[in-house]
């Protein structure tokens, strides 16, 4: 059975680009029909996979989006490529930029990329999707069309943070455009098990993570629900704290240490 897999996270360098390329060959391995979709202008995805000029490529996916858009004929031939770790590519590159606002006034806009995808279903057990990092036009796309989402995310207090505005994306998506649209998980990434901060965030299940049950579904969640940790780092404690730390930097600055060399081996 076909599944169509968007890698998403709106906020960039959390290992999205990563995380495909190892699940898609992955899944090759063991003998699935894997196809790759590069869906980030920055072509991240093709660079990955060895192919060092996206922007000189003709065929990418912009020409199948302008196809389908000018309903013209689709080059599905000229533009998939085949690497030779057994997963096949539909390149993106810089072009793919403009295809926002070519899509402002084309019919059904946020199913441009469905249209395409589901002519490819049939041929493949996964269609994995790398999408840019926004919440824009593309990244509606590649969730309108996918079956579920996997959501790489830095194990660190900010990323865990920036979350709350993908999961209200998602809700939206699924309850307008895609039905079945499903979360498939959280997946951890550069975790530094050295640090206690790591540490804490990886024991917790999703929705401890998250703060809120059953992130699948459409409900609003409130930003101050959402939490790394119990004990995070930026936590104010009270405001009495806060103005003691605000009149000791007022008064004495803020100090950083400076290590000073000395002797002829200039040791610290």
């Amino acid at each position: 059975m076909y599944r169509v897999i968007a890698v998403s996270n709106q906020k960039g360098g959390v290992g999205k680009t990563v995380s495909c390329v190892n699940l898609g060959i992955g899944l090759a391995q063991e003998g699935k029909k894997v196809l790759m979709i590069d869906a980030d202008p920055q072509g991240s995805l093709t660079i990955s996979l060895g192919y060092e000029e996206p922007d000189e490529m003709e065929y990418s996916l912009a020409t199948l989006m302008m196809n389908i858009v000018n309903d013209e004929k689709l080059n599905i031939e000229k533009t998939i490529l085949h690497h030779k770790e057994g997963v096949d590519l539909i390149p993106a590159n810089i072009e793919l930029s403009a295809i926002e606002v070519s899509l402002v006034n084309a019919m059904s806009r946020e199913l441009i990329l469905r249209s395409m995808v589901d002519r490819l279903r049939e041929f493949y057990d996964y269609i994995i999707i790398d999408c840019m990092p926004s919440l824009g036009m593309m990244t509606i796309n590649a969730l309108a069309c996918a079956d579920s989402v996997l959501i790489p995310v830095q194990a660190a207090y900010l990323p865990v943070k920036g979350l709350q505005q993908l999961i209200k994306t998602i809700g939206r998506v699924k309850k307008q455009l895609n039905p079945k649209l499903k979360i498939e998980g959280i997946l951890l990434t550069m975790v530094d098990n050295r640090t206690n901060l790591a540490g804490k965030i990886k024991l917790q299940s999703v929705d401890e993570l998250l703060g809120v049950p059953e992130i699948a579904g459409t409900q609003e969640i409130e930003i101050g629900r959402i939490h790394a940790f119990p004990n995070h780092p930026f936590k104010v404690l009270d405001d009495e704290k806060m103005d003691t730390l605000v009149d000791s930097i007022r008064k004495n600055g803020i100090l950083n240490p400076v290590n000073r060399k000395t002797g002829s081996e200039r040791k610290l």
